[in-house]
């Protein structure tokens, strides 16, 4: 009998029992490489038939190939894990670099601090002694200091070489915002820098205006990253347009560029902005890549943007980009935004912030180019996110060049009502289809309205109207809407979704920090309008949604979706409606991810007086919001005055029904668990995670955490590095829980988590080799599993390195749920 080694280091020799080794011929081992690309884990039947078909192998025993194989998979996660490292160090490495910037900035600051405090100091000690003899001397002090708060400039000069001095001016700002202490920063409130944060993230204390600053680290070339910020609309969402008017070379090699940008309005009780910029583009001495720009609102001698219809002109205070190169590739990147607007958080999260995280997708789409969402791109489902923002934009603002016109109103003016029937709007409608089917759409209603929010987080109201579509939604119209623009049996590639409240969601695609994510919803036998008969079938909706995260300060939540063709194609026309909600103030509210889990019933409970109150009123304080609602409807032109009426009565009722949701979900009126219950016979996700901890604990005689004292166990058990999935104990075996890695293992959300079973994860050999020993699970409590291949709910292959599942008991010792736990996973 040969002996045989498992060594990484020695997987291209055989280990005889004469101890020498035999190394494997070239050709040998290139054919073995061949088939480990093809199959990295082969069966024991499939290597007794490699060496059937390969006569190279013939004189290699079985047991010798299985050990070559074992080598190989060692060598390759090395080398992953390598790489990895390298990566890591790197981000580390120039993470630090920032930091320390920051440091010796923040040690700047707290120096001229200190000398300002002394100036002042003498100051008033000088003027209270002036004040004595003297007292004419304070309408003096008083009017100069009003005359410094509102300074009248005269106009600059436009001319080129003017230019090139407010270009020189507004670099000379930049940079000392961007890296020195003309702006009183302070960390953006729940932000920590780290190694796996977005970045440093800071917004302005007390200056002109509101400013916000990121740096960060990005895996882009400086050259790369300029080009991409250079053009905002394709990852600002509230950019609608950005015109380049002139373009002026300057002698050190830089560039000069006129601009004209407009804004969409957010809201319909704000109205839409734009700008008249100056932008230079330089490289300074160090080789760093500056991108900077100011308003030019001021000037004479030279070009001029006059006042255009529907927008307010503001004003862009010195602002831009540093981009520096980092060794190791990458660029190091810091980004400034400063303009007369009114909230610096919604600034840093709708402008700073966006920049970064866009800069960061493109580079991992770059890195990882896989295909995602149903065969597409991250490219294709990106314009397609874009598209759904920009006709909700649209529609919001209604403006005048793009066709649309006001209808009068009822005499109430709660709701607004556009229509368009502009040539360029509707030809998208009639050309858009070719299914056989007639046009039935010849113009576009908007409905839309505003409304101001109270004490309730935007977070937690949109995830309950995206989740409890029933509660507001109308199957008729969402029918009408589907069959207005062809949206016919869908042909889509089914992928398991989740059902929650009547609805199936199937998940497409997210962001990498999932502030964001797209899906595509499925309403079940809704209906379809053919020939003035409904026909029943499927309805499909495209939904976009971001603002779901309860501790992101400032953030703007949006839920827009529109109704989707049999075809779904990349260019198929997008006629969006949805929520926008829009803080107005810092208040945060830590509520729990579980408050709308069933809020449906909640909401049919008793009288407020009736609610437990708890402590958390005063928590959330007085925080506003401004919710946006807008929704769109295709139809013909002779039936304007009876759509008209549907659709301000549909968005009325809309209304109502967020503000009974929005009483409900305002901790003045609940406790932090006051009418929530969780579904029958489902613990609280705390009680939960004590329980899968402490089953652990129990069958494995180990710890599954390693610092439960330092957090929450729920929170220690969610951050948890490997794929962490609980599944119920009755046939079939559903999930019901699952930690992030256990959701970005399946690539799903926890509500659509719910409708996947276990079974269906695996191919036919997984499920006969789990199923076999799945009763050890039951009679053991627990069971090990060798390293496997299972599949997302995108249809990915899986590998994971082994596998551990064990019972989950509850307080009185009886079986809740079975936990797997897939150690070292990763996509095929």
């Amino acid at each position: 009998m040969m002996a045989v080694t498992s060594s990484c280091k020695e997987g291209n020799k055989i280990a005889m029992d004469n101890g020498k080794y035999v190394r494997y011929t070239p050709e040998q081992v290139e054919a073995l490489e061949r088939l480990y690309y093809e199959c990295p884990k082969p069966s024991s039947m499939r290597r007794q038939q490699l060496i059937r078909e390969y006569p190279i192998l013939s004189n290699i025993e079985p047991k010798q190939i299985k050990v070559w194989f074992q080598n190989r998979r060692c060598r390759e996660k090395q080398r992953k894990e390598a790489s990895r490292l390298q990566a890591v160090n790197r981000k580390l490495t120039a993470m630090n670099k920032l930091l320390m910037e920051e440091n010796d900035r923040l040690q700047k600051q707290v120096s001229q601090l200190v000398y300002e405090k002394s100036y002042f100091r003498q100051q008033s000690q000088q003027q209270a002694g002036l004040a004595t003899t003297d007292t004419s001397c304070d309408s003096v002090v008083t009017s100069g200091h009003q005359h410094h708060l509102t300074p009248q400039h005269p106009p600059r000069d436009a001319s080129p070489a003017g230019l090139l001095s407010i270009a020189d001016e507004t670099l000379t700002e930049f940079l000392s915002k961007a890296t020195g202490t003309a702006v009183e920063w302070v960390q953006m409130p729940g932000m920590k820098p780290g190694p796996d944060s977005i970045g440093i993230v800071a917004i302005s204390h007390g200056c002109t205006g509101v400013a916000a600053r990121a740096c960060g680290l990005v895996g882009l070339d400086p050259t790369r990253v300029a080009e991409i910020l250079k053009d905002r609309p394709s990852w600002f969402r509230d950019c609608r347009a950005v015109d380049v008017i002139n373009v002026l070379s300057t002698g050190n090699g830089g560039t000069i560029e006129l601009l004209y940008m407009q804004l969409y309005a957010p809201t319909t009780l704000a109205p839409a902005r734009d700008f008249w910029l100056l932008r230079y583009t330089s490289v300074l001495e160090d080789g760093s890549l500056v991108v900077c720009e100011r308003s030019l609102n001021n000037t004479q001698n030279g070009p001029n943007m006059p006042p255009a219809a529907n927008f307010v002109r503001a004003e862009m205070l010195p602002s831009g980009y540093l981009i520096r190169p980092c060794e190791g590739g990458g660029s190091i990147i810091h980004i400034v935004d400063h303009m007369d607007l009114e909230s610096s958080t919604l600034l840093a999260q709708k402008t700073t912030m966006a920049a970064l995280r866009h800069l960061r997708q493109i580079s991992q789409e770059i890195s990882q180019p896989n295909v995602t969402g149903w065969g597409r791109r991250p490219a294709a489902l990106r314009a397609l996110s874009q598209k759904l923002s920009k006709g909700f934009n649209e529609a919001v603002n209604g403006f005048t060049d793009e066709g649309w016109s006001m209808l009068e109103c009822d005499g109430a003016d709660d709701i607004t009502l556009l229509v368009n029937s502009s040539p360029g709007k509707m030809m998208g409608i009639n050309l858009s289809y070719s299914n056989g089917f007639p046009s039935v759409g010849t113009a576009v209603l908007c409905a839309k309205a505003s409304m101001l929010l109270q004490n309730v987080p935007p977070a937690i109201l949109l995830r309950f109207l995206r989740e409890h579509r029933s509660e507001w939604a109308d199957s008729g119209i969402d029918a009408y809407s589907a069959a207005a623009i062809k949206a016919g049996p869908c042909s889509l590639p089914m992928s398991r979704g989740g059902s929650f409240g009547g609805q199936v969601i199937l998940p497409l695609a997210h962001t990498i920090e999932h502030e964001e994510f797209m899906e595509v919803i499925k309403l079940e036998n809704m209906g379809h309008y053919r020939d003035d008969m409904i026909m029943p079938g499927d309805i499909f909706l495209l939904q976009l949604c971001s603002g779901v995260d309860e501790n992101a300060v400032g953030s703007c939540a949006e839920l827009i979706f529109a109704p989707i063709d049999a075809s779904f194609s990349d260019d198929a026309l997008i006629i969006p409606s949805g929520f926008r909600i829009i803080p107005l103030d810092s208040g945060t509210d830590a509520s729990s991810p579980s408050r709308t889990l069933d809020l449906a019933s909640t909401l049919e409970v008793g009288t407020a007086g009736n609610r437990t109150t708890g402590d958390r009123s005063g928590r959330c304080g007085n925080s506003k919001s401004v919710m946006t609602i807008a929704f769109q409807f295709v139809y013909e032109i002779h039936l304007q005055e009876n759509i008209a009426a549907m659709a301000r009565q549909y968005v009325r009722s809309i209304i109502a029904s967020v503000q009974r949701v929005a009483l409900a979900l305002s901790p003045s009126n609940f406790g932090s668990h006051a009418g929530f219950q969780s579904p029958l016979g489902c613990p609280e996700a705390q009680t939960l995670a004590r329980w899968i901890c402490q089953s652990y604990r129990c069958f494995l005689r180990m710890e599954l955490l390693k610092h439960e004292g330092t957090e929450s166990i729920l929170k220690s058990l969610w951050h948890h590095t490997d794929a962490i999935l609980c599944c119920s104990i009755k046939a079939p075996p559903v999930f019901m829980f699952g930690n992030q890695a256990g959701l970005d293992m399946l690539e799903t959300t926890l509500v659509a988590l719910q409708d996947i079973s276990l079974e269906k994860i695996f191919d036919e050999n997984g499920r006969k080799a789990l199923f076999a020993e799945f009763p050890q699970v039951m009679q053991q409590g627990f069971m090990c599993l060798q390293g496997g291949f299972c599949l997302s709910s995108m249809g990915r292959a899986v590998s994971y390195e082994r596998a551990v599942a064990w019972k989950v008991v509850n307080d009185e010792e009886n079986a809740h749920c079975i936990c797997f736990m897939f150690i070292n996973w990763s996509f095929v």
